[in-house]
């Protein structure tokens, strides 16, 4: 069906007989729900049954004692709120300060933090920002969470933490595989040299895509992590939803929050 152009537009004196008009159905305002959108793609079904049977694979051996299976993660922490799918609700509520800075705001104050972090590598030096990072890794048959808290995540954190994990599970003898999803941070070539190092003690296996929050069980463990820690609540500086971000994982160790169903 071609479009009408501008200049064949009926005008009011040939449109024809009047006749009653149906109004489209309105939508009232209130009803409708706003919220960050998280991206989140579906996957395919057939790589979806194929990745459930490769962990599934995975999981024999770890019951075995062959391998141990760590599921791992990252996940980002905001400062002020930043409403998501799954707890907005249409009910009325007190207005959150969904972003209290501008963008160019946030983007100094993120520079600043990382300069310092870079600098000094230490969070006494942090006083500026507006979000942190966090990693994480489930055992498998477990609720042990390990955890590191950065100020800015990227290939050189990942290194970081990588050590940290061998340095607890090195002198177990067993090769730790470490389940990720296909993100850049997890492919980048900075990270050749520490698997080099961890020859046939570390390797990292790939999800297939958009799989991860369909297979990695620690997806449900950020989820209730970041409603333990306050979903909509802002804090006024880094330091304290750094301090609060430790109570809760700490906590985490002490008496588990989350059970994992494998």
């Amino acid at each position: 069906m071609e479009l009408s152009r501008a200049g064949d537009r009926l005008s009011p004196c040939n449109r024809g007989p009047t006749r009653p008009r149906k109004w489209a159905q309105c939508v009232k305002k209130k009803e409708v729900s706003y919220y960050r959108p998280t991206g989140r793609l579906d996957p395919a079904p057939a790589e979806l049954a194929y990745g459930s049977l490769e962990l599934a694979a995975l999981e024999y051996h770890a019951r075995r004692g062959e391998i141990i299976l760590l599921y791992a993660d990252e996940t980002i922490l905001w400062r002020f709120a930043l409403p998501r799918a799954g707890w907005w609700r249409k009910t009325p509520r007190a207005r959150l300060p969904l972003r209290p800075l501008s963008q160019s705001q946030i983007t100094r104050e993120e520079s600043l933090k990382r300069q310092a972090w870079v600098r000094y590598r230490s969070w006494s030096r942090i006083t500026n920002g507006v979000l942190l990072s966090v990693l994480g890794a489930v055992q498998y048959g477990t609720a042990k969470v390990f955890y590191k808290i950065v100020p800015h995540f990227d290939a050189q954190e990942l290194r970081h933490y990588l050590h940290q994990v061998m340095a607890t599970f090195g002198k177990t003898g067993k090769e730790v595989v470490m389940v990720v999803d296909r993100s850049g941070i997890h492919r980048a070539h900075k990270l050749d040299a520490t698997f080099d190092h961890y020859q046939g003690k570390l390797r990292f296996h790939f999800l297939p895509a958009h799989c991860g929050h369909h297979l990695n069980p620690i997806e449900g463990f950020w989820r209730v992590m970041k409603d333990a820690i306050g979903a909509g609540r802002c804090f006024p500086d880094l330091q304290q939803l750094y301090h609060r971000t430790r109570q809760v994982l700490m906590a985490h160790q002490e008496r588990p929050m989350y059970a994992f169903h494998w």
